[in-house]
């Protein structure tokens, strides 16, 4: 039985950007997680230790959140990279949104936001021809998950 945890709308206040500015003064970030893993063990026993534990998953967030980057790519990078480290048998997919909230744009913007996704073969998987690696973009796009 596969399980999608939401953790939505998760808030920090961090140093990511580009400009010394944003370096020195920080900004509101919103952060949205999606976890998939094959739940069919924890909804037999009813025990945490079966599942993947969600306040652990925003440990993890909160703790690369809080480690200053340029760009939001990266954190989401380094997000990805935590949570498949924390959980490699449980996490089968996660799919991490960070939001920078009114970004010095020159103009007023509520946010921007970068979304990185990862399976857990992708790893392992060979190189994909052009042909398919752009059919395969095209498929996660049009397959986040809706709030």
């Amino acid at each position: 039985m596969t399980c999608l945890i939401n953790l939505q709308d998760m808030e920090f206040y961090a140093y990511h950007g580009c400009f010394e500015a944003e370096k020195k003064v920080g900004n509101r970030f919103i952060v949205n997680a999606w976890l998939e893993y094959d739940s069919t063990k924890a909804a037999s026993t009813d025990n945490i230790k079966d599942a993947l534990n969600y306040q652990t998953a925003y440990e993890v967030i909160a703790e690369q959140m809080a480690k200053p980057s340029s760009l939001l790519e990266n954190v989401c990078q380094r997000i990805l990279d935590a949570l498949f480290e924390k959980f490699p048998e449980q996490l089968n997919v996660a799919q991490i949104d960070v939001a920078k909230m009114a970004p010095p744009m020159g103009g007023k913007m509520r946010s921007v936001t970068v979304t990185l996704r990862r399976e857990k073969d992708e790893e392992d998987a060979s190189i994909l021809s052009e042909e398919e690696t752009s059919a395969s973009i095209q498929a996660t796009m049009f397959s986040i998950p809706s709030c």
